[in-house]
């Protein structure tokens, strides 16, 4: 760790972003609260999340599970219900389990301090900093993806930000520019200051009040900053939702149990491909004899962009007399279910 005295000269940054940050923020609910169960919530909502989608899921949170307990006490159906539409499941899965072990294991209360946060589920380095900081101004520096813009531009680090080296940097860059007496002010500022101002395309540097300490303003790098290794591989993967829609208006849902994305949503019989499906693969799959029973509701796959696969959906409806196993159409609405299907639902909802 740095000393004092080495990080007093880099107070100019913490003092610079402060000051801006006494004008410049947004005014945000979770704002000006030291309730870490308020800050949790607001920082898992938005680790994927842009603010503005991310709001009233909030909000909606805080009004169905009003604190910890609330939360622990809840279905996980209702839970990812409640989530759905934000993507990456398995964040709601963690808050949920997370909240019964806050609840039930620690009583209901918080740890106080980044090492008992950061051993728990779904709170990593990041989450874990920005409680302690912000509820217990524990001088713990964050570093997300506009600290790592920010931190990159004004310094001119062009190590990659995905790499462990680049992890190392920046985090110890964090740490010596950090004001420890008001750490959870300084975090907060920063944060915004890469979220407002020091945005990823064509940020306002003639508006900067750190301009004459840039070094890509200065080297006219703004826009080739921070870097990022290209390590994805997008896997591309073909589903066929089987819709099936009996006389009287009853359909199938099922529960997704395997390891995989939307794990514990519900969806439609699926059958999984290779390649774009036919109606002959569909009806050999579903041993189908009546040919007018299958009809394709979508010409063209649906193309659902997830961060490491692209999912090419089709749905069939496949019409029947009568259905085991059946839900009404009206109770559609009531499962927990990706916006993919969702999505279908309330088209399909019309069609019937």
């Amino acid at each position: 760790m740095p000393t004092d005295k080495h990080t007093h000269k880099h107070l100019w940054f913490s003092d610079r972003l402060i000051a801006w940050f006494a004008t410049a923020q947004r005014t945000l609910p979770w704002r000006g609260t030291t309730n870490p169960y308020k800050v949790w919530l607001s920082e898992i909502i938005l680790q994927q999340t842009r603010v503005v989608q991310g709001l009233p899921y909030y909000e909606r949170f805080l009004a169905t599970f009003p604190t910890v307990q609330h939360l622990a006490k809840a279905d996980e159906a209702q839970v990812l219900k409640l989530w759905q539409g934000l993507g990456y499941y398995s964040r709601a899965k963690n808050l949920h389990h997370t909240a019964q072990y806050i609840t039930f294991e620690l009583k209901g209360v918080f740890p106080t301090n980044y090492e008992g946060l950061v051993k728990l589920k779904g709170i990593g380095d990041y989450t874990a900093s920005a409680i302690a900081s912000f509820c217990y101004n524990e001088p713990c520096a964050v570093v997300d993806g506009n600290v790592y813009r920010v931190l990159s531009r004004v310094f001119g680090i062009e190590t990659a930000i995905n790499s462990t080296q680049g992890a190392k940097e920046f985090k110890e860059l964090a740490v010596l520019l950090l004001d420890k007496q008001q750490a959870g002010l300084h975090n907060q500022a920063l944060m915004e200051f890469g979220a407002l101002q020091c945005v990823p395309q064509s940020p306002d540097c003639n508006g900067c009040v750190l301009r004459d300490k840039c070094w890509a303003f200065q080297h006219k790098k703004v826009e080739g900053l921070p870097v990022k290794e290209k390590k994805l591989t997008i896997k591309k993967r073909y589903f066929n939702y089987i819709v099936w829609l009996s006389a009287d208006k009853k359909t199938q849902l099922q529960r997704r149990e395997a390891k995989d994305i939307w794990q514990g949503l519900y969806e439609f019989p699926l059958i999984e491909t290779t390649e774009v499906a036919t109606a002959t693969t569909i009806k050999q799959q579903l041993a189908l004899t009546d040919e007018k029973a299958l009809s394709l509701y979508n010409e063209q796959p649906i193309v659902h962009k997830l961060t490491h696969q692209h999912i090419y959906t089709h749905f069939w409806i496949v019409e029947t007399e009568t259905l085991g196993n059946a839900i009404t159409v009206e109770e559609l609405h009531e499962y927990p279910v990706s916006a993919l299907t969702a999505n279908f639902i309330a088209s399909f909802w019309k069609m019937i």
